[in-house]
């Protein structure tokens, strides 16, 4: 049997928000010396507060055991951490309840062996090195980066470390055991089976069910699927995404859509019907000032890594302004266009009214129905916009993407998130440059977070 390798490993994570721009930060020590022998940091998008400090204790637990891949059981780390959630529910004394906490748990417990991992809490002034790697890691995200150990000085932050001053790594762990075990059963037996990340619905069939979507595969050494925490717990059925508050796989950073409606063009105040087969008017000198106080919001929130615009010239216009402050590209999708109104396009609702009252009636109560002049449904419209959706979730997975767009674009993303009928667009409001948010998971779940926000232009 090979010498025992002992190691003592760091971790931590944070979050600007909770939920909000996180990131986490992971030391591995060398116990006897004090040394730093690796570090890991990692920009994840917006998560919460512990769903950073798990990814912490995954990255702490991969990185030790990278050090010494030849050592299988004879490894001993011993991680300290200022989380008491994360150290108390993988040493088995807590039980892990919340969904998001699950499958990260079940994830670190199926790194290294259980009785290789020992877990002790320590306060947050003892935990500087791990934590200022996770400041510089949501410091790299607010600048559309991610973290280069290169370029990091967190070890200047770090306490000092004599030999002597860090606890023996021991073994067997206790109730680590036990708390592994919890933390495998509570990964999600379900494993969904589908064709696209997110199905086109029906043009005219409500979209009222949330779609289901591939899981990614595991990680390495980590469960395929186990039995679910409760017992007799029913199995996900293949092709059914995961519901509810139920256990879940490791789904990672979710593709978090914000969208921005353009700002102001001259046909807004007057609330005239302004689509994608009118004359694209430019931004309006108002427009032009909403612009610019949209892009310092997103500057001084640090949070967006990509834009895409809608090819019309008010968005373009408005994505300019928030690239030119970012130092990001523009990326054009013509999905994102608004609605073609046809032979309404300039008009106000009442003159619509006037001239086209029969069709305007039949317009209002169906989805399938186009405005006069061979314009677009709203049928065709959430058609062309679900699979905009699709390209840039798959494109941007885990990553934060800024859509500069319009009102039925905006309202139909939303829409389909929530799993609301047709007629839900005639339910929201959306100002000119408001602010949307909605979050996509790799099963296939959304979660809108935001909705007509214009807190940055007062």
């Amino acid at each position: 049997m090979s010498a025992a390798r002992q190691v003592v490993v760091e971790a931590d994570g944070g979050s600007r928000g909770n939920p909000g721009p996180a990131g986490y930060g992971a030391v591995v020590i060398d116990p006897a010396t004090g040394e730093p022998l690796a570090e890991a940091a990692e920009y994840i998008g917006v998560a919460t507060n512990n769903v950073a400090e798990y990814r912490g204790l995954i990255a702490g637990l991969s990185a030790a055991k990278a050090l010494f891949p030849d050592a299988g059981d004879a490894l001993r780390v011993h991680v300290r951490m200022d989380s008491k959630l994360v150290v108390e529910q993988m040493s088995g004394r807590w039980k892990i309840k919340h969904p998001d906490m699950k499958p990260l748990a079940a994830r670190a417990a199926a790194v290294l062996p259980p009785s290789s991992v020992t877990y002790e809490w320590i306060p947050r002034a003892q935990n500087k090195h791990a934590d200022r790697l996770a400041n510089e890691a949501m410091d790299a995200g607010r600048d559309g980066r991610q973290w280069e150990a290169s370029a990091s000085t967190a070890v200047l932050d770090a306490p000092a470390r004599t030999p002597g001053t860090l606890p023996p790594v021991q073994g067997p762990p206790g109730d680590q055991v036990a708390g592994a075990a919890k933390a495998r059963a509570a990964l999600a037996a379900a494993r969904g089976a589908a064709d696209t990340l997110f199905p086109v619905p029906e043009p005219g069939v409500p979209d009222t069910t949330v779609p289901a979507a591939p899981v990614s595969a595991p990680a390495p050494g980590q469960p395929a699927g186990t039995a679910s925490e409760e017992a007799g717990a029913p199995r996900q059925k293949a092709g059914v995404p995961q519901t509810g508050w139920g256990s879940a796989p490791d789904l990672g950073a979710p593709a978090t859509l914000v969208l921005l409606r353009h700002g102001e063009t001259a046909l807004t105040p007057e609330k005239r019907f302004s689509g994608s087969g009118g004359t694209d008017p430019e931004l309006s000198a108002t427009g032009r000032g909403q612009a610019e106080r949209a892009a310092e919001h997103f500057a001084a929130l640090g949070t967006v890594q990509e834009i895409v615009s809608s090819p019309l010239r008010r968005c373009r216009e408005t994505a300019a302004a928030v690239a030119g402050r970012l130092g990001l590209d523009v990326r054009i999708d013509e999905g994102l266009r608004e609605t073609d109104f046809g032979a309404w396009e300039g008009l106000t609702f009442g003159e619509v009214r006037e001239r086209y009252a029969d069709d305007l009636t039949a317009w209002l109560a169906s989805p399938d129905t186009a405005p006069t002049g061979g314009g677009e449904s709203f049928a065709e419209v959430a058609e062309r916009v679900a699979a905009a959706r699709d390209r840039i979730v798959a494109r941007y997975a885990g990553r934060t993407v800024l859509l500069v767009t319009h009102v039925t674009p905006i309202k139909t993303l939303v829409r389909l998130a929530l799993g609301a009928p047709p007629e839900a667009l005639f339910r929201m409001e959306l100002s000119a440059a408001s602010i949307s948010t909605v979050a996509y998971y790799a099963d296939g779940n959304a979660s809108v977070r935001l909705l007509n926000d214009t807190s940055h232009l007062r």
